[in-house]
């Protein structure tokens, strides 16, 4: 699928150190894949990798390698020990895109306990989404009608 010229891609990454352990299934990982396809988006990877800054600073390295398009992570935007993605995400990003994680955040009441962060890589945007399978989803449709216009900005358009 693409959206003036430019092809929705997309990937994935899941937080979370039970699924890594195999105690728990990727419940918002599927949900969001299964999302991103049904609104024309082609999901071309799905990691997962245990919480902790250093291990999603590193997957999100790779996963934003080279790439144009968008990284969604799921889980480790909250107040648990082991809850740093959102300072895994900062070590890696160029810029970040504060109004994206404010609108995100606006979605629902629990919205105001995300410490979830959103920013550019390269000609990646990152968003950081919380591990429930309703909130990714309700973070994520907060602000995927902008997602294209942005990432046609990344990769060098000049439509203003």
């Amino acid at each position: 699928m693409s959206d003036g010229g430019l092809a929705l891609r997309a990937k994935v990454l899941t937080v979370s150190d039970g699924v890594v352990a195999g105690t728990r299934e990727d419940r918002s990982g599927e949900a969001l894949a299964t999302h991103l396809a049904a609104h024309g988006w082609e999901v071309v990877e799905r990691r997962v990798t245990e919480d902790g800054t250093e291990a999603v600073a590193a997957s999100l390295r790779e996963l934003t390698s080279g790439f144009t398009g968008l990284v969604v992570t799921t889980g480790g935007t909250g107040f648990g020990p082991r809850d740093l993605t959102p300072e895994g995400t900062l070590e890696v990003l160029d810029r970040e895109a504060p109004g994206l994680a404010e609108a995100m955040r606006l979605v629902s009441p629990l919205g105001r306990l995300s410490r979830a962060v959103a920013g550019t890589v390269g000609e990646s945007l990152v968003l950081n989404t919380p591990g429930s399978t309703k909130g990714c989803i309700e973070t994520l449709d907060a602000v995927l009608d902008v997602i294209p216009h942005a990432l046609r900005l990344l990769a060098g358009s000049r439509e203003h």
